[in-house]
């Protein structure tokens, strides 16, 4: 039998990587998702009409604690960066710090989430999947995206325009200057026939500044075949980045790496993502984890119609 919609479910609204109410990237959270099936989900989602909600549901068996599942106003994802910040944040907030660490089922696999205190606030951290590479995309594609995006050929950087996961895949595009990316104007239909012919719905072209050792980045990501045209502050794209630099020599790590990612700033939503890349371990693999802040902004009621 189909759990049927609640009649009423409390949407709380959270400003992830960021202390502001206003700034960053902002998520629906429902703390209570049983009961609900998929198509209620997405209907509270699409009423939430955040780029993504957090569902947070009893475990499925002891490897976990609580499940997570993710829903664009269009469509489930498999893992949302700052709608964990923002779900866990909520949790600890609310009475729920002495559940840290735990583990978190997604639709990306199990997630490991703890604390971290930052001058008195809740820091949310979380571990990202093993980093995975694609091969570079063939010089059509790139030229294809590089039109979609409005951008002249000779603004993108040296390393490759490259799809990397870990959990979430997004197409890395290099960009020389600031004053570009912060001016870019993409074209989203042709983003998202893009998207169909590489299997990949997100792009984040970035910049890279500051020093090898104490690099910080500035980004920005679009999504519009998943009903997002651009995304304020995102976990999911910072994470394959910094995987991305350390892959291709751009920053130095000496074992471990964090680094600041800037994003949203275009959209005038600033925030920022908590990087950190660490290659200590005996077989010589990266892993990559992610912070950031959050600010509770709020609670909405769906009603069903």
């Amino acid at each position: 039998m189909r759990p049927a919609l609640r009649s009423k479910v409390d949407v709380h609204v959270v400003d992830a990587f960021t202390t502001t109410p206003g700034h960053g990237n902002r998520a629906g959270v429902v703390l209570d998702a049983g009961g609900l099936d998929r198509g209620a989900m997405q209907a509270v989602a699409a009423f939430a009409g955040y780029s993504e909600t957090a569902f947070v549901l009893a475990p499925e068996d002891a490897t976990h604690r609580l499940r997570v599942r993710y829903f664009t106003p269009t469509a489930e994802v498999p893992i949302c960066g700052h709608a964990t910040v923002a779900a866990h944040f909520l949790r600890a907030s609310l009475g729920h710090a002495a559940d840290y660490p735990l583990i978190a089922r997604t639709g990306a696999g199990d997630l490991s989430v703890g604390l971290e205190q930052a001058d008195g606030r809740i820091r949310v951290s979380m571990m990202q999947g093993t980093p995975h590479f694609e091969d570079p995309l063939e010089p059509a594609v790139c030229a294809a995206l590089t039109e979609a995006l409005r951008i002249a050929p000779d603004e993108i950087g040296s390393s490759p325009i490259q799809i990397v996961s870990t959990g979430h895949s997004k197409v890395l595009v290099p960009v020389r200057r600031r004053a570009v990316l912060d001016a870019l104007q993409p074209d989203m239909p042709r983003l998202s026939a893009v998207s169909a012919q590489i299997g990949c719905n997100g792009f984040f072209p970035f910049v890279l500044e500051g020093s090898a050792r104490k690099p910080l980045t500035y980004g920005r990501m679009f999504a519009p075949a998943i009903g997002i045209d651009e995304d304020p502050v995102t976990g999911n794209a910072n994470g394959p980045l910094g995987a991305y630099l350390v892959h291709h020599g751009l920053v130095e790590t000496l074992g471990k790496l964090t680094y600041p990612g800037h994003q949203g700033i275009a959209m005038g939503r600033p925030g920022v993502v908590h990087v950190t890349v660490d290659r200590r371990g005996t077989d010589g693999r990266m892993s990559v984890s992610i912070a950031g802040d959050a600010v509770v902004a709020g609670i909405r009621t769906y009603a069903k119609p």
